[in-house]
This record gives structure tokens, sequence and C-alpha cells, in this order.
């Protein structure tokens, strides 16, 4: 049987957790993955674009465990009452290629983003980081505003949005979830910046916008670059990158879909992993201008199917449900369509038949690691 896990149960998580430790949990074990980088089967996501959106497939795989995610970037959906982003995720056993988790990723991905935010700028803001510019007030902005105020001690959020009804729900939401934390609503994207530690970016148009420009630019500042995330979409000017250090997730994504798209080939950047690593340095000085071109990357969401299978089983949510036909004999498969009744539930052999199978590959690999 598939654990399913629905938004309902995310919601849940996040109640019995609080979000400052989803947040944290989430943050914590993204990093420990990106520390065994190597150990991955790492591929750019595959896109299927149209003039109104994209729709992306992103897989993943260690020796252990595969996952994908399925999601969408539409910016127009507001219209037709549906999110702009959209995502539901597997989680497999690669021993056998069983399912093991099938999730929601809509909710899930919002705080894997956030929490991925706060990883870099751990790494690679000033450490007396106290203001922060939010630029795009639409469905994210939440979830990054309380990841850095949590997370890096933000104080104060200066936000801009082309919609003032975002920016005053933005407003609302962080009164009642974060009441310490100062909100100044900023009537341009430049009056945002001004006197801002670190700049997140989160917009959702699907082209290539100028949304920082260099004019507003000043020392130090460390910025979260978001919103760019597929070919065709930029939010900084060329020249704010020409101005400083660049750190990314996956170059070969990232040069396909981030803000160095808009780059030469041989423009140099950092990926994060050797970063964290201590492979590469970071920042290396206070008046440094450093960008985090973040996309999203496929290892974020392996990470967090991951962690919502562990917190689900701890907590006792989900459900679980016959995603693929269980039968007595495998190889009979037409006989699921003439005894339905049976093809949902899990013979008395299938379980201990798999956890050998599993444990006969597990021991081929670490044979193989050990020669």
């Amino acid at each position: 049987m598939t654990t399913l896990l629905t938004t309902h149960d995310i919601a849940r998580i996040v109640s019995k957790r609080g979000l400052p430790a989803v947040l944290r949990q989430l943050e914590t074990r993204i990093t420990a993955d990106f520390l065994r980088w190597a150990e991955f089967d790492k591929s750019a996501r595959v896109a299927s674009h149209s003039e109104v959106g994209v729709i992306e497939l992103m897989p993943v795989a260690d020796a252990t465990r595969y996952s994908f995610k399925y999601v969408n970037g539409h910016p127009s959906n507001f219209q037709f009452g549906l999110p702009t982003v959209m995502a539901f995720g597997v989680l497999a056993e690669v021993s056998t290629g069983k399912p093991l988790l099938l999730s929601e990723l809509t909710l899930s991905t919002a705080m894997r983003t956030a929490a991925t935010s706060v990883m870099a700028a751990r790494a690679l803001a000033r450490p007396d980081s106290a203001t922060m510019a939010l630029i795009g007030n639409g469905a994210q902005s939440e979830f990054q505003a309380l990841a850095f105020h949590h997370g890096l001690g933000i104080r104060e959020i200066r936000a801009f949005d082309v919609d003032a009804a975002a920016t005053e729900r933005l407003r609302r939401h962080l009164a009642e979830a974060a009441p310490e934390l100062a909100f100044v609503a900023c009537a341009s994207t430049a009056e945002a910046l001004r006197g801002a530690d670190i700049v997140t970016t989160v917009t959702a148009d699907k082209r290539q916008a100028v949304i920082v420009t260099p004019d507003m630019l000043e020392p130090g500042m460390h910025f979260n670059a978001v919103g760019g995330d597929c070919p065709g979409k930029t939010e900084l000017h060329r020249g704010v990158l020409e101005r400083a250090s660049v750190f990314v997730e996956y170059e070969p994504q990232s040069r396909i879909e981030g803000e160095i798209q808009q780059m030469p080939a041989d423009f140099a950047v950092v990926e994060l992993w050797r970063v964290l690593s201590g492979q590469a340095g970071g920042r290396r000085s206070a008046d440094e201008i450093t960008v985090f071109d973040s996309v999203g990357f496929a290892l974020e969401d392996f990470s967090t199917l991951n962690w919502l299978r562990d917190t689900a089983g701890e907590l006792g949510l989900g459900r679980q449900i016959a995603l693929i036909p269980e039968l007595e004999d495998p190889k009979n498969l037409f006989g699921a369509l003439r005894r339905p009744d049976t093809a949902t539930q899990p013979p008395r052999s299938w379980r201990s038949q798999a956890a050998n199978s599993s444990a006969s590959i597990r021991g081929s690999d670490a044979a193989q690691s050990a020669a």
C-alpha cells in the first residue's frame, strides 16, 4: 500500500508542529541532503511550455529512494480561482520501484522554498542582517517572511507589490503570525530596497522583467532571487549579476531557467552545495553583494517528501491507498480486473518477499561500495 497525504494532512502537520519548527526541520533535512550531493542521480527538470505557463517534472534519486514532483507555473491562474503554482510528488523505493508516498506539494513547496532560501542566506548573507525587502507579495510571501524572521532573526519586512491588496493581505497575516515583526508597506521596489540587508524577489510574471536595477544596490546586500524560475523569466537586471557573486543550486538547470540565463555561458557561478560543504567560499566581505539564483531543484523536494513521510508516520497522519495492484500471483495482472476486491488487499507473502528483495539489493550495493 502507498501512503497518501492531502493538503489537510499537511495543514495538520503544521498545526501540530508549528510553522517555525517545520521550517527549521525542513532546512535541516535539505542541508543534510545537499551535503551528500555526490550520492544523487541528478538532472534538470523536464518542462512543457505554453504561452500561458509551464508544466514540469522534477526527478532525483539516491541509491535507496527515488522521487519526482509534478509542478506547474501559470501566472494568470488567479483569474480562475487557482493557485499560480500547484504540485504533487511521489517517493518510491529504488530496490523495487514500489511507490511509498503520494503527497500534495503545493503547500509543501512553499515551505521548502522558504527553508532553502534561509539555508542559502545563512551561508551567504551578513550574519547581522535584520531587514528584508520582499518584492512580490503573492502566495509565497508569508512563507518567505516568516522563515527569515524565525530562521535568521529578520526584524523588519519592507514589502512592495504592484497589487496593493496583496501587500495588505501580507501585512494582516504577518501581524497575526508574528506581531513582533515590523512591517513597512512601500510604494516602489526602490523604496523597499532602501536600507535592506536581504532582498527577496518572488514575482510571478512569466517574462524577462527588470525588478531590480544596479542603481538600487547597496554594499553588503544579499539577494534571494526566487521568481526567475523558467526560460524567459527573470527579475534582476544583468548589471546586478555583474556586480555580485552568484550562487546556484544545480548549474545545468540554472543556466536554462535562472537569472543567469541572460548571462554568457562562461559567466562564473558557484553551486551552493560546495559552499555548505566547505569546498568553496561564500561571502568574502561585509560589503560584497551576493545573489542566490534560486530556481528550485528536485533534491529539495526529495528531502521534503522523505521528511513528510517520516513526520506523518510519527503523527499518525495520512491514509493507505492501493495505488498499484497487490496480487497473490504477481504475474496474474489480468486477475485484478476479474476480482477487484482482491486487488486492493496486500497478500501475506508480498511484504516479506519485498523486504527480502530490498535487503538483498542493499547488501549488494554495500558490497560494491566496499569494493
